[in-house]
């Protein structure tokens, strides 16, 4: 760093020293001139306690306490000279004791850090005040919503385990800053700079959005792990249920997927299925040959005996040709059950095992016959 003489147009090199080498204290020094001056610190904050300690069964205390201008806590960590290899478990640990503050209590630690200053002031008054270029008024604010505790973590030198699990805890969504102070002497001139590392300002946005997406991918993960065992566990119930019912599904096994199916047409490439979604369930018969114009054929030609076959299988059926892909498929379907509600899995499981021992019954002579019509033409 250089300091600049206009009148001389020159520049002089400052000297970077430690703290301890000019004789300055993280207590008694670093700490009274981020409480003095919190905006240092890179946006406003109002400093609500120093050195608290007003944790239930512990006697720790954290540095500086404050608050941001959405109404986060800011727990504000000071180590001088190097950081040690704790700060970063010490911090969360006051991050934790910090959650669960109510609005109320942060007031009254307010009130109890403006009384030892001694000057009368007023606690609601000057969170009003600090809030009223926000959006929201002090009154309408939510404060210190559930996990929305911020970490920042001051010190002249950060140690490698600490920046390591600090840039690990972004990903995870944890509000966490690293500022980097360094003092300079000038033959009887001291100076600080404050500079934010982690993150570094200009990827900030970045980081936060990619920490978003890991998130979003890392809760994507889980959602898809619930909803695999839960149609492995759905699936096994109701084979377990249809054995011995009918010819199909004796040798299926259950599937992380939200269909299940089974041979037993007697002309390859059809298949019958079981269908599961959030909205409905159905039985369906596949048609899903290589060539889309063989399943065209099969389609129409089965179609022929729709009404035999909706008489012998008790309702109508859902013809869908789908013209422009290669499958087809007849299906029948209960609307309004949620897989995703156990309570649905009864009605759906008798809905699915009795209309597919139907179905199976209704299709087996058309198919036969149809078979029989599709190896001629292929002759």
């Amino acid at each position: 760093m250089y300091l600049i003489n206009k009148t001389a147009n020159k520049i002089e090199e400052l000297t970077r020293v430690s703290f301890s080498e000019i004789g300055f204290t993280e207590r008694a020094n670093l700490q009274e001139w981020l409480e003095d001056l919190p905006n240092a610190l890179g946006e406003p904050l109002l400093i609500i306690q120093k050195e608290f300690s007003g944790f239930d069964d512990t006697n720790e205390r954290l540095d500086l306490l404050a608050i941001d201008k959405e109404g986060n806590l800011v727990i504000i960590e000071n180590k001088l000279d190097d950081t040690g290899r704790d700060v970063t478990w010490q911090a969360i640990k006051y991050a934790s004791y910090c959650s669960t503050l109510k609005k109320t209590q942060i007031e009254q630690i307010y009130q109890q850090y403006l009384n030892k200053k001694g000057k009368g002031e007023i606690a609601i008054e000057k969170l009003g005040d600090f809030f009223k270029d926000t959006e929201y008024s002090y009154d309408e604010l939510s404060i210190n919503n559930s996990q929305t505790q911020r970490i920042f973590l001051v010190a002249k030198k950060f140690k490698k385990e600490v920046t390591s699990t600090v840039l690990w805890l972004l990903n995870y969504k944890i509000q966490l800053k690293c500022f980097k102070v360094t003092p300079f002497i000038l033959q009887e001139q001291y100076f600080l700079n404050i500079e934010q590392i982690i993150p570094i300002k200009e990827t900030e946005e970045y980081i936060i959005k990619m920490a978003d997406k890991i998130q979003d991918e890392l809760s994507t993960q889980e959602e898809l792990k619930e909803t695999h065992q839960l149609r492995l566990e759905f699936w096994s119930k109701l084979l377990s249920k249809i054995k011995g019912q009918t010819s199909i599904f004796q040798s299926v096994n259950p599937t992380k997927d939200h269909w299940l199916s089974s041979g037993g047409t007697g002309i390859s490439g059809l298949s019958y299925s079981f269908v599961v979604t959030r909205s409905h369930c159905n039985i369906e018969l596949a048609i899903l040959k290589p060539d889309a114009l063989v399943n065209k054929y099969i389609f129409d030609e089965l179609r022929k005996f729709e009404e035999e076959i909706n008489r012998n299988f008790g309702h109508e059926l859902i013809w869908v040709r789908l013209d422009n892909k290669k499958m087809c498929r007849v299906a029948y379907a209960l609307e309004g059950v949620n897989f995703f509600k156990r309570q649905d899995w009864e009605q759906m499981s008798d809905f699915l095992i009795t209309n597919m021992i139907n179905l199976e019954k209704a299709m087996r002579e058309p198919l036969k016959k149809v078979k029989l019509r599709l190896n001629e033409k292929e002759e």
